[in-house]
């Protein structure tokens, strides 16, 4: 692994820029601000006004506000200013690349993985929200008598909450399909990486959407947390488990809906047939892109007996041979972790399982001469059920692997989790592929891929199962989560109760007939 600190040519973030982007935090009526620091460095990056309660109400009166006009506006026009944010974003890719790296210690390959998907996952909605809003006729109540139709009208104001792990992606992903389908946005980004949400936010006004409908407020959970619940029609989170319970919860309190993606422990499945080369690289991007810090990244890694003894030297020789680096170009194949706590939680997984007995096949150290929160990507085999590692979420750059020698076997060890997220199959065999993959309960499944595959295919629904999430992101269900349904429904020439005079008798016969003849005649 290369040791390479950062040098005179890192990019500074220009002064002006980050004081232009501050200044679109809704505002603190407290007064207090909140400093973040560079996790490459530690040392101080930006101040942001640390919101209260207080400051989301207001944020919420002025998105409401501003929403009733935008939501009049046909779907076309509103997603007009999308359209030109997904050329924008591509165009300054370089100032944001520059950001995500300062706030996160990712690679930048990392980061230009944000850049790809803002501006491909915007381009989707843009393209189809039209079409996905449109009004739609459905079956009446009585053939030719009855026309019913079913129109998507917006929640209204929603508060979109986001993590640090993905600044970028995240918040413009839940953001601009409910911005498209007529709600204004409260976003509520993680403090340590809000210049990236704060960013986007200003590229869309500059690309056409109107004053104070992506509305941002920066403050601790404690200080704004229920209000961002409490004020918003729909509630979109990205996060922990235990968090998104929480929301859950007292969004239910008030009949407010809500979407959220949770964590993983997520298993990746290689089967005897795999192509060993090519399988090892993916695994690599598949367990240490952005180092682990991936709620859809592979922790759990079962390789089929035939193949283990080839596969898993190769694959923790790749690991071994990764570069480490804290530079603003493309030559690291993994960055920094974010936070502290993060770094604790790699280290104590690593050291418990090294304790109580696991094999360290790579890594296994942190990397201060690196910087202050890098970690090598780690290898773990002979991992026990006792150990934190083998079912607790770690959410950094360690995997453990396991053999196996039955289909039926993996599969129910894959399942065997309160998680249900994502999930990886590598093998030449396709229809083995799928055979496993339509067993194994995760919300998304990759073949011969980590996450990307199913993740980049915006048109389709992204999300987990069990204690993984509620709800979908991305495709239909991405966009018609932020809407409600209304059903309008005229009646013509006869009414429901018969012609005038009928007797209810009368009535109840024609009905029955005419529901044997529609099943008959497959007009229902």
């Amino acid at each position: 692994m290369t040791d390479v600190t950062i040098g005179a040519e890192a990019p500074a973030l220009d002064p002006a820029l980050i004081d232009r982007l501050t200044r679109r935090v809704a505002g603190s009526a407290s007064g207090r601000t909140v400093p973040t620091t560079a996790p490459f460095t530690g040392a101080p990056l930006a101040e942001f006004p640390a919101c209260t309660s207080a400051d989301v109400e207001a944020a919420f009166a002025r998105a409401r506000k501003a929403q009733r006009a935008w939501a009049a506006k046909p779907a076309r026009e509103r997603a007009a200013p999308f359209l030109r944010f997904h050329d924008l974003v591509l165009d300054r890719q370089s100032e944001i690349l520059d950001i995500i790296q300062w706030e996160t210690g990712k690679a930048r390959r990392h980061a230009f993985e944000e850049v790809y998907d803002a501006a491909a996952g915007t381009l989707y909605y843009a393209r189809h929200a039209a079409r996905l809003l449109r009004s739609a006729r459905t079956p009446g109540a009585m053939p030719m008598a009855t026309r019913a139709y079913v129109r998507r009208r917006p929640k209204g104001a929603v508060s979109v909450i986001t993590p640090w792990n993905y600044p970028l992606a995240l918040p413009v992903g839940d953001a601009i399909p409910a911005l498209v389908a007529g709600n204004a946005v409260v976003a509520k980004p993680d403090t340590q990486t809000a210049l990236s949400a704060l960013w986007a936010i200003d590229l869309a006004v500059e690309a056409g959407l109107p004053e104070d409908l992506w509305i941002p407020v920066v403050g601790e959970p404690a200080d704004v947390g229920d209000a961002l619940v409490d004020g918003a029609d729909y509630v979109a989170f990205t996060g922990s488990s235990a968090s998104g319970a929480a929301i859950a919860r007292r969004a239910s309190e008030q009949l407010t809906g809500c979407s959220a993606e949770l964590g993983g422990k997520n298993p990746m499945v290689v089967c005897a047939d795999a192509a060993v080369d090519w399988t090892v690289e993916g695994a690599i991007r598949a367990c240490f892109s952005n180092a682990g810090q991936l709620c859809i990244a592979m922790e759990r890694l079962y390789v089929h007996d035939r193949i283990y003894d080839e596969f898993v030297p190769k694959f923790a020789a790749a690991v071994r041979d990764m570069t480490l680096n804290a530079r603003f170009d493309f030559s690291a194949d993994m960055g920094s972790l974010t936070y502290q706590r993060q770094l604790d939680r790699v280290v104590k997984h690593v050291e418990d399982a090294r304790d109580k007995g696991a094999t360290i096949l790579a890594g296994g150290q942190a990397r201060p001469d690196l910087g202050p929160m890098f970690h090598e990507p780690t290898v773990l085999s002979d991992v026990a059920p006792t150990m934190a590692a083998c079912a607790e979420e770690t959410f950094g750059p360690v995997v453990s692997v396991y053999r196996y020698t039955d289909e039926d076997e993996v599969i129910e060890r894959c399942n065997d989790t309160d998680y249900g997220l994502n999930a990886s199959v590598w093998t030449r065999d396709l229809a083995r592929g799928r055979r496993i993959a339509e067993r194994i309960d995760a919300g998304t499944v990759n073949i011969n891929e980590g996450y990307g595959s199913a993740w980049a295919s915006y048109g389709a629904p992204m999300g987990g199962t069990k204690r993984s999430g509620l709800e979908r992101r991305h495709g239909p269900e991405g966009l018609l989560r932020y809407t409600e349904a209304q059903t309008i429904a005229s009646q013509h020439y006869v009414g429901l109760g018969g012609t005038p005079g009928m007797s209810g008798e009368t009535l109840a016969r024609a009905l029955t007939l005419g529901g044997r003849l529609m099943k008959r005649f497959r007009i229902r």
